[in-house]
């Protein structure tokens, strides 16, 4: 018999509210992702930045967040730059590239942890997130950058104004949220959502598809607390289920607020 009284709203709120923040940059920017064609760039910058995380404990940095922080969005930028150059010079290869920027990344990491006694437990942080430790006070911080990112995207369209921004807005993006809830869930939240929605155009697919990936995080919190299993893995395959759900919801022409194929505006 389940214990319903494990559903603590003063550790569950706390998370939603991160999976939610992460969803509102992040369903945008998947949207670009998948209209650009390179699926695997939120793995490759997120990877890159929890390098930058690795780096600055190494360099005892990890008493001074800023520090930490300078050091992650230091090196996504600078990786979400590279990519911008492959993008440039190679778009043919483009995603075969991304994929080699992953694999040194991650493998970098893992020789940068070789010699450390909590090496794996450091890694298994930084893939699966500690969505469940997250405080309201520690959400205040990547509320802000996100609201600064959104603001800039749509409000001041620096996406249209100049073409690098993408790679730098998604570079700060992803450094946040990376350490919020891990890379395997800013990947999903990035790209399930947005691939279950690519149909529809607009505004309402924005919102759809925020929705779709608000009540995944939801189910994937309550799951995780019934049956004490790790948040962040659970949380992927309720976006991985949720979205096959909504899929075929949306397929067959049952979603009421909705119609395939149906123009808006952004």
């Amino acid at each position: 018999m389940m214990d319903w009284q494990v559903l603590d709203l003063s550790i569950l709120g706390p998370a939603f509210i991160a999976g939610l923040l992460v969803l509102s940059t992040h369903v945008p920017l998947g949207r670009i992702v998948l209209k650009r064609g390179i699926i695997f760039i939120d793995l490759a910058v997120a990877q890159i930045a929890g390098l930058g995380v690795i780096a600055a404990e190494l360099l005892g940095w990890n008493d001074n967040p800023w520090q930490v922080q300078l050091a992650a969005v230091t090196t996504a930028v600078l990786g979400a730059l590279l990519l911008r150059l492959t993008e440039k010079y190679f778009p043919k290869t483009q995603e075969a590239l991304i994929g080699v920027m992953f694999v040194l990344a991650a493998t970098l990491s893992l020789l940068l942890l070789a010699n450390n006694p909590h090496g794996g437990e450091h890694l298994k942080d930084l893939l699966v997130g500690q969505i469940l430790w997250v405080s309201y006070e520690e959400l205040i911080p990547p509320a802000i950058i996100y609201s600064v990112i959104l603001f800039s995207w749509f409000g001041l369209q620096i996406g249209e104004k100049f073409p690098s921004a993408f790679y730098l807005v998604f570079a700060v993006a992803v450094t946040v949220s990376v350490q919020l809830v891990g890379v395997y869930l800013v990947f999903t939240s990035l790209i399930i959502p947005a691939l279950v929605t690519s149909q529809y155009h607009g505004v309402k697919q924005l919102w759809i598809a925020f929705v779709i990936g608000a009540i995944a995080y939801a189910i994937g919190l309550v799951v995780s607390a019934l049956f004490d299993l790790p948040s962040g893995a659970v949380i992927v395959w309720s976006l991985a289920v949720t979205g096959v759900i909504s899929s075929l919801v949306l397929a067959g022409g049952n979603f009421p607020f909705v119609r395939k194929n149906h123009k808006g505006t952004d």
